[in-house]
């Protein structure tokens, strides 16, 4: 039997969340999305009122950066969802989030399956500057403009506006800010 890679599994999601939203012209799937300028990257991510993540961990992949983007994903993501093979089930299970969804891949025949093994809940902790971050400084500056909070910041370092956002901005209006200025990049690496 031949190991599943992480692209085996990705192409097989992808094209599972394509059809899901595919009526949805709200919707926006990013393929390996950055968080924390960096940080850690996402494997699949779908923005479409709720920014929701989904991390590959295929039997060709290790487990020994999953607590790292466990913390860097509890910080953003409204949604999470780790896509795993059988061979790390248990040990993942032990490691996530309640409030994380697990999807089972099996493959069988050449045939790689999807089974959600349970259906995610809504992250109970996002971080205001974490989920900030994920606007570049001249989109954070934007929104500071709209509700005339700019002045002072225009030449401050993008840390500074981020906590300048997350200070004078509900949780609620970041996550619609961001929500929509991701939606309407032009330059992401969409599939």
């Amino acid at each position: 039997m031949i190991k599943l890679k992480d692209n085996d599994i990705r192409d097989v999601l992808l094209n599972d969340l394509y059809i899901k939203h595919s009526n949805d012209t709200d919707t926006k799937i990013v393929n390996e999305m950055g968080v924390l300028h960096g940080q850690s990257r996402v494997d699949v991510a779908v923005i479409n009122g709720v920014l929701h993540g989904y991390e590959i961990k295929s039997e060709s992949d290790n487990l020994s950066r999953l607590p790292s983007q466990i913390k860097d994903y509890n910080l953003v993501f409204e949604r999470m969802t780790i896509v795993v093979q059988r061979k790390y089930l248990e040990d993942v299970r032990k490691m996530i989030p309640k409030w994380w969804g697990i999807i089972l891949v099996t493959s069988q025949s050449n045939n790689i399956n999807l089974r959600v093994l349970r259906k995610g809940k809504k992250n109970p902790t996002l971080d205001p500057f974490a989920l900030s971050s994920l606007l570049w400084k001249d989109e954070a500056l934007e929104i500071l403009k709209k509700r005339d909070l700019q002045k002072g910041y225009l030449s401050k370092p993008r840390k500074v506006i981020y906590q300048k956002m997350s200070e004078s901005l509900s949780i609620g209006e970041i996550k619609y800010f961001v929500n929509e200025q991701l939606k309407s990049r032009a330059d992401w690496r969409c599939l």
